[in-house]
């Protein structure tokens, strides 16, 4: 296989990330959401003159909350396949993914309280 060709089917093999990535920015509510929380954050950060490892705090956060949204998102949607109607242990599992993505949150935001106050 020449270099060309690797190179190729290396790149070849993001295409269903930014699939997945536009599905979840133009479909998901709460992704949406969590995307305007991470444009004001780096609005703010560009206005506060933010350190390199401050910065690097908070793209670890908000790359959390993101991550853990399209989780939350991709267990739901499994769980519905598996099991369109109601089902207490589907509601769980959702409850249970649901809560990741608000510990994530809760978590960032004290760390960005954090960053910008100290």
């Amino acid at each position: 296989m020449k270099i060309s060709e690797n190179i190729k089917d290396r790149g070849r093999s993001f295409i269903p990330a930014w699939n997945g990535l536009r599905l979840l920015a133009t479909t998901e509510a709460n992704f949406c959401a969590h995307l305007v929380a991470v444009v004001v954050v780096i609005i703010a950060g560009c206005f506060a003159g933010l350190s390199p490892t401050k910065w690097a705090i908070l793209a670890g956060c908000m790359a959390l909350v993101l991550a853990t949204e399209a989780l939350n998102t991709a267990i739901e949607k499994l769980c519905d396949l598996v099991h369109p109607g109601q089902h207490p242990q589907i509601k769980q599992i959702k409850d249970i993914s649901a809560a990741a993505v608000l510990i994530a949150a809760i978590a960032s935001v004290i760390t960005g309280v954090l960053v910008f106050l100290f």
